[in-house]
């Protein structure tokens, strides 16, 4: 696939007022989310928590992608059809996480180092002929007076770089996502000074592994304060700051920039996303690639009960649109009040 195919999708991904889900849990992650609604984690409870997800009514009005999980890019809708093929007929690019999580790093202190490059090649050639278009791939940083180290900062480099370079050499769009986690007592100041670390040395992996910055993405954290902090940072700070370190080391030739949610609330994650796009325009789209923040209140709603599919569909679209609006920043805290159930 030529670069210029590879940015076609990846701008595609990044249109305005839209952005992308991630349904992408881990088996295991999944698990701790239906623990706090009672639903037991079996293989026919998630596939039906996904569909009920992925069918609900104008989900394309605000979404454009979807990043599906191995198990997930498999399976299909109750009438036979591959989730890949329903995302595809709804004008929503199937997408698949492909690494193996965060693994200890060897010889630090509680670092982590992101696993599986081993087989990546001809795993990605079957994803994509699944129907996926896309890939991602994560990496985690920890915030500590000597955290995230050198050590850490590069060898993630180097691993999301040869996913990245692996993904255009097999004609998948790679979504690179690092994440300076934000648990901690961490001050912004902090937290931008380790956002900035990691960034410059991905993208100087991106540029010695020779990517085509046209044809990725990047998923990062937003600049935080520390979730415990005792002073916490404001709407218009997060904006500012984390808008002063993207300009100074994310390439404009980057067609988006999709945030995590990590622990953020649904409305933070929301709000703090208009703010920034309010500041508008920008080199790069600012979008959102939420999980949580996306699928919490529809989690809730659905409990596992068929007869609450309506009503989870209703929640979940509720918050895909919040975030279409602060795709251009003219999200307001007063739309939440919209009638869920309406």
């Amino acid at each position: 696939m030529s670069i210029e195919e590879l940015e076609s999708i990846a701008q595609a991904m990044v249109a305005p007022g839209k952005g992308i889900i991630a349904i992408d849990e881990s088996n295991s992650t999944i698990k701790k989310r239906f623990d706090t609604v009672g639903v037991p984690n079996t293989e026919e409870n998630r596939r039906a928590y996904r569909e009920m997800l992925l069918t609900t009514p104008k989900l394309n009005e605000h979404i454009s992608g979807a990043i599906l999980y191995d198990e997930t890019i498999r399976q299909s809708t109750s009438d036979g059809t591959p989730f890949p093929k329903l995302l595809e007929s709804k004008g929503i690019i199937p997408g698949i996480k492909v690494d193996a999580g965060a693994k200890p790093l060897a010889l630090t202190d509680g670092e982590t180092i992101t696993e599986g490059l081993d087989g990546l090649r001809a795993r990605l050639e079957e994803y994509r002929e699944l129907g996926a278009r896309f890939a991602k791939w994560r990496a985690t940083y920890s915030i500590s007076p000597d955290k995230p180290s050198e050590y850490c900062v590069w060898t993630n480099a180097h691993a999301l770089a040869r996913y990245a370079a692996l993904c255009q050499e097999a004609g998948l769009v790679p979504i690179v996502e690092p994440e300076v986690l934000q648990d901690g007592t961490h001050t912004i100041a902090e937290s931008r000074k380790a956002t900035g670390r990691v960034l410059q040395a991905v993208y100087t992996e991106l540029h010695d592994q020779r990517l085509d910055f046209r044809g990725t993405l990047l998923k990062p954290n937003m600049v935080l304060s520390g979730y415990e902090a005792s002073d916490r940072a404001s709407v218009d700070e997060v904006a500012d700051v984390t808008l002063e370190c993207f300009y100074k080391h994310v390439p404009a030739a980057v067609p988006g920039i999709v945030f995590l949610s990590g622990g953020q609330s649904d409305e933070d994650a929301t709000a703090n996303l208009n703010a920034m796009n309010a500041r508008g325009p920008h080199p790069w789209q600012l979008s959102f690639s939420y999980g949580r923040a996306l699928q919490a209140p529809a989690l809730k709603a659905w409990g596992g009960k068929p007869e609450n599919v309506e009503a989870a569909q209703r929640a979940y679209y509720h918050r895909a649109k919040m975030n279409g609006a602060a795709r251009t920043g003219v999200y307001a805290p007063e739309m939440e009040r919209e009638a869920v159930t309406a």
